[in-house]
């Protein structure tokens, strides 16, 4: 079940959601940011199942109005929650429009912030992976930079059998949070994850909050740097 929210920052609160199964039968847990936008509502980043807790923790902070998937992996409960708030907008990643042809999208996610959110988040489009194009969103008011999949973390035992050992060789269980071996392969343009990841680091972060691992809350900047040393060297 869905956990209550809670405060992450100034303007930002997290929630847990359940575990996932994804291919292979590897199990993920969830989490979701809702963001309160200084021109009024929320806007909710990767959203988990919507329980009828967090739908009033949700209400309690104000008016939904956008529903993000930052990458075409994150789509589960998308449609329960465009459903429980049918004049959001939502926004699709790039890949995820031909997945979810049920999702009614009002717009891209590109490499400029839309408007309504533009005095608050910035974000970078992360192009060139086989398995997924991902966007990173910076929080301006909490100075967190918000990551999916391209960095995660589970802590040892999390897996079991011989997910365990695939896990330990992918770095999914790792001294720290890192990014998995898989998405490293899967970088046909290297080039353009670097333009990216140059943009990203310019930002002046304090944090670093992704969905499947516990948040980085000092010297974002230095983990940041540490953990893609693979793609841009020291």
């Amino acid at each position: 079940m869905a956990g209550s929210l809670k405060e992450f920052g100034l303007g930002i609160w997290i929630a847990d959601g359940p575990i996932v199964t994804a291919a292979a039968g590897f199990h993920y847990p969830t989490r979701m940011a809702v963001i309160g936008l200084s021109g009024g509502g929320l806007f909710i980043w990767s959203p988990v199942e919507l329980t009828n807790e967090l739908r009033a923790d949700v209400d309690a902070l104000g008016v939904v109005r956008f529903l993000i998937p930052p990458n075409s992996l994150h789509h589960v409960f998308l449609a329960d929650w465009q459903r429980g708030y049918p004049d959001a907008k939502v926004y699709a990643p790039p890949g995820l429009r031909e997945k979810r042809r049920d999702i009614l999208f009002c717009g891209e996610l590109g490499d400029t912030p839309a408007a309504d959110w533009a005095d608050d988040l910035d974000q970078v489009v992360v192009r060139g992976n086989r398995i997924t194009t991902e966007i990173v969103f910076f929080h301006r008011a909490s100075r967190t930079v918000l990551f999916t999949d391209l960095i995660q973390h589970f802590h040892a035992g999390w897996f079991k059998g011989w997910r365990a050992l695939v896990a330990r060789l992918d770095l999914m269980v790792a001294a720290e949070p890192s990014v998995p071996r898989k998405f490293r392969a899967g970088f046909t343009d290297r080039r353009a994850a670097r333009a990216a990841l140059q943009r990203i680091l310019a930002w002046p972060a304090e944090r670093v909050l992704m969905a499947h691992g516990e948040p980085v809350t000092e010297d974002a900047q230095t983990f940041i740097r540490r953990a893609f040393r693979w793609l841009v060297g020291r």
